[in-house]
């Protein structure tokens, strides 16, 4: 029934436009000969006017047969474009050598010569107004007299942004009209795109919003680097526009611009920093064609290594997590996006050496990626114990494992906090990054820790509370108004630790140029604003003061270390700093022996091992008070 009504619909349009163009050709033959006669109907001789007349049946159906061979009676009005207009020539064109043939050598009717073409441009007139006037009203009644919620800026006149305005015009996707347009080029200053003015650069974009009420702003740059971004964001989060982002140049390659491919402004648009790139043949050189196994496979990171290791096409790829829901999360997704990955799903505790040797007596993996970890710093503050035994126990029997049934790599996710660490996960994480660097020297096994900052999205990172605190209307709590952190996306985290794995050569510490650090208290307030409200006014900014173990500033690098660059000008290599393996490696034994039997006095332990660990907030304060500027 329901495409009954819409072919019904459509003959009624299609048969409407054809009595519209009847009416329009005979229009259009009349005034290409009253014309000759400088529009004075009553000087035309009665025998043009006969002959004309008596040719009009024939005209009107042999054109009418042309419109449809050129398919004018297929397009919709309301996305009449430059393809409709030159359908309309070429039709028109066409008709009127067709009706000099008919007319001048078929049936010998005698008008003057300048009939011809001027009943041809009449036509070409007349048909195309038809077409394009109600697309004309349309967009005029939208623009002015619509009931329209949003009044839109574009930033960027150029190709992105003339696709945006043409595509909203006729939009079901976007209640709204295109007021005016931004642009830095000095040379569009006061020209219009889409029939949309540039009303200024960057510099306007205040005054703008204000002087034309606008509600949203549209970033279309695609092709702008992550820091001109970043400046123009900052500018528009002063205003209370909601902010959307044409994604990427690849789009507008693949003429997908859109403006359903529009997104929310993320809060990691406001970081400032080209994403890192690697060299996807390094990854596949050593990925392709081995056994991969990845611990903490159902986590932030680990999971997202499975995503793209998936890619690389590794013979098989071995997920091994204790959590069953987040395994089976990932293992659901993976089946799905790579039907063809040899994929093997195992439940398992990296404390648990029996376990873990039967795995790798069966799997025989070439490749491990250990992201198994406790990384919660408050959780791991009210309980050391489990800290040392999952984060410090676990790597151990995984690099022992990795050593005795010869693993060819394996690489360790660190983490920022293990540099000087004040808080029990922090110094587990130092303890592990020196266990790989120890078992580099006794081993055949390539062992590579790789050490980043904060992970924007994450399983415990601050943006998901952040957001849910907003939806409840705040307050948003942040623990102090000077805390600062390095942050990057969980795909540049993953993209790292392959990359690491291609340098890997042993015993190295891979570290991440991250950018500058940034003010936690900021990231929140930029989040409120990117909602749609204002900080301190619509949702109130809370202070708690310092978590346990928590620092002001995180350091990537401690000062015994000096760096080495690597091919990748954002991948650097910390100097590895002598110690006795033999003893190193007894001591953590002995840590994970107390451990287990949950000693009070794990953090004194800890100490001996990691001799710059301040578990202390108000000493490590003062020790990054001190080494801030040195860092």
């Amino acid at each position: 029934m329901k495409q009954f009504i819409k072919d019904r619909k459509l003959f009624i349009r299609r048969l409407f436009l054809i009595l519209l163009d009847a009416i329009l050709i005979n229009m259009a033959s009349f005034l290409g000969l009253i014309i000759r006669f400088d529009f004075r109907i009553s000087q035309v001789p009665t025998n043009y006017a006969e002959a004309v007349l008596s040719y009009t049946l024939i005209n009107t159906l042999v054109t009418i047969i042309i419109f449809a061979l050129f398919r004018l009676y297929n397009s919709l009005w309301k996305y009449a474009g430059i393809d409709e207009l030159t359908n309309i020539l070429f039709a028109c064109v066409s008709a009127g050598a067709i009706q000099l043939i008919l007319m001048h050598f078929v049936f010998r009717i005698h008008v003057p010569r300048s009939f011809y073409p001027s009943s041809t441009l009449f036509l070409i007139f007349f048909i195309s107004m038809g077409r394009f006037f109600y697309r004309y009203i349309r967009r005029l009644s939208r623009r002015n007299f619509g009931a329209v919620k949003e009044r839109i800026m574009i930033i960027g006149a150029g190709e992105a942004g003339s696709s945006i305005i043409r595509e909203i015009s006729g939009s079901v996707y976007v209640n709204g009209s295109v007021i005016c347009a931004i642009d830095d080029n000095k040379d569009k200053m006061g020209s219009y795109i889409q029939g949309i003015k540039v009303v200024g650069d960057r510099n306007n974009v205040l005054e703008a919003v204000e002087k034309y009420e606008i509600t949203s702003i549209i970033v279309a740059m695609p092709s702008a680097s992550k820091r001109a971004i970043r400046e123009i964001l900052e500018i528009c989060k002063q205003t209370n526009c909601r902010l959307k982002l044409l994604p990427g140049m690849y789009q507008l390659i693949n003429e997908e611009v859109s403006v359903t491919e529009l997104r929310d402004v993320e809060i990691d648009d406001l970081l400032g920093r080209e994403p890192v790139k690697i060299d996807l043949e390094e990854v596949m050189n050593y990925v392709s064609g081995k056994v991969v196994l990845v611990t903490g496979g159902g986590g932030s990171i680990g999971s997202e290594l499975c995503r793209q290791l998936a890619g690389h096409k590794p013979k098989q790829l071995i997920i091994l997590d204790i959590y069953e829901n987040n395994a089976y999360s990932i293992e659901q997704e993976l089946k799905s996006t790579h039907p063809d990955l040899n994929l093997t799903v195992l439940i398992a505790s990296v404390r648990n050496t029996k376990r873990i040797h039967k795995i790798m007596e069966r799997y025989h993996p070439d490749i491990i990626y250990h992201a198994a970890a406790h990384k919660h710093v408050p959780l791991m503050e009210n309980s050391p114990n489990e800290a040392i035994k999952n984060n410090v126990g676990g790597t151990y029997k995984m690099a022992m494992a990795a050593h005795l049934f010869g693993v060819k790599k394996f690489i360790l996710i660190s983490s920022d906090k293990a540099v000087n660490p004040t808080n029990v996960m922090g110094a587990s994480k130092r303890i592990c990054e020196l266990i790989i660097q120890a078992f580099h020297k006794k081993s055949k096994t390539e062992f590579v820790a790789v050490r980043f900052g904060n992970v924007l999205g994450s399983n415990g990172s601050v943006i998901p509370l952040f957001k849910e605190q907003i939806q409840r209307g705040g307050p948003v709590t942040v623990t102090h108004p000077d805390i600062i952190r390095y942050f990057m996306t969980i795909p540049e985290a993953v993209s790292l630790v392959l990359q690491a794995g291609a340098y890997a050569k042993g015993g190295e510490i891979f570290i991440l140029d991250m950018g500058e650090p940034i003010k936690i208290a900021d990231l929140a307030k930029n989040l409120i604003r990117l909602s749609g409200y204002e900080p301190d006014r619509d949702i109130e900014i809370e202070y708690t003061g310092l978590r346990p173990g928590e620092k002001l500033f995180e350091e990537l690098l401690m000062e015994e270390e000096g760096l080495s660059s690597t091919s990748n000008k954002l991948i650097f290599i910390g100097k590895q700093i002598d110690i006795d393996e033999e003893e190193f490696l007894e001591k953590v034994l002995e840590l994970d022996k107390a451990a287990k039997e949950e000693v009070d006095d794990i953090r004194e332990r800890i100490m001996e091992l990691v001799p710059t660990y301040h578990p202390d907030n108000a000493g490590a304060m003062q020790y990054v008070a001190a080494s801030k500027e040195n860092t």
